[in-house]
This record gives C-alpha cells, structure tokens and sequence, in this order.
C-alpha cells in the first residue's frame, strides 16, 4: 500500500471509519477513470472539489466540495452554501496545503486542515459510492451516509 494511502486510513480509523482501498495501476485520477476502473457509474464517484470561498472583502478560505462524477458543481450553489460572494478554484499548492494531498486524489476528509464541506444531494441516491483514497490510483467504496458523517459535511444542492 501507498504509504500516503496507508496515512489516510489510519487516519480514518482514528474517526472510526474502516476504509478498505482498492488499487487500481491504471488510474482513478478522474471520475470516468475511476468508474472504469471499478466498473460502476461515473456518477457514484466522489469528486473531492477544493475552491476558494471569497468573500465581499475579498478574503477567502479553502471549501471542500463532494460532487457526483456524472455532475458538474455550481459554484455559485457553493458560495451560497459557504456564505460566501463568489468561489474560485484552489490550485494545486493551496490543496495540498489545505488538504495534505496532491489533485486527482484528495480524499473526502483526514485533511491537513479543518475545511468546512459541503456534499451534493445527488450522491445520497446511492447504496455506495467511491472515492480517492490519498492517491491517483487509490478508491474505497463507503455508504453515502458515512461519507457525510466522517466528512462533517453538509448536504447541499450543488450540482448544476
């Protein structure tokens, strides 16, 4: 195991939550990627979004978004969501900063930092989905429900 997966699920396990990840050598880094791989629907893939919740002033903080892969994210439904003017996405330094992990396999929670999250509707109508286990080649499959949990996550209209 990756030493950056197996980080993410002892930190899981800290949570209580038992992650049993899957790899896959060709890749998961996008969510048509990972639905091949695991042969599911693209749309029980968790997309871990990282963006920047602006403010009127102009001051900002990193908001994780959860988004079906068969979705596209609202942004302006996640400003709303974040109380924030407007969101602009995160690049690839300020994820790793806020999250521990590079793009293309950010996991749902175990951050580096407290990020608030908001999680869509849309992936709620799923048995399971799966999501990035620290790595571009690591998913695990977990209940919706335990998605929302362990994220401290709030549900949210956020797809467009």
């Amino acid at each position: 195991m990756h030493p950056t997966t197996a980080a993410f699920v002892d930190a899981a396990a800290a949570l209580g939550i038992r992650v049993e990840p899957r790899t896959f050598p060709e890749g998961t880094r996008t969510a048509e990627d990972a639905a091949a791989a695991i042969a599911v629907d693209v749309a029980q893939i968790v997309k871990s979004l990282a963006f920047r919740a602006v403010g009127e002033n102009g001051s900002g903080f990193v908001v994780m978004a959860l988004v079906s892969g068969a979705d596209h994210l609202d942004e302006k439904a996640l400003a709303a969501a974040a109380g924030a003017d407007h969101t602009e996405r995160a690049d690839a330094a300020e994820v790793r900063a806020a999250t521990g992990y590079a793009i293309g396999g950010v996991p749902p929670f175990c951050h580096a930092t407290t990020l608030p999250v908001f999680v869509d509707r849309h992936l709620l109508a799923f048995d399971e989905v799966w999501a990035a286990a620290g790595t571009p080649h690591d998913v695990f499959p977990l209940a919706p429900d335990e998605l929302v949990r362990a994220s401290g996550g709030t549900v949210a209209d956020l797809a467009r």
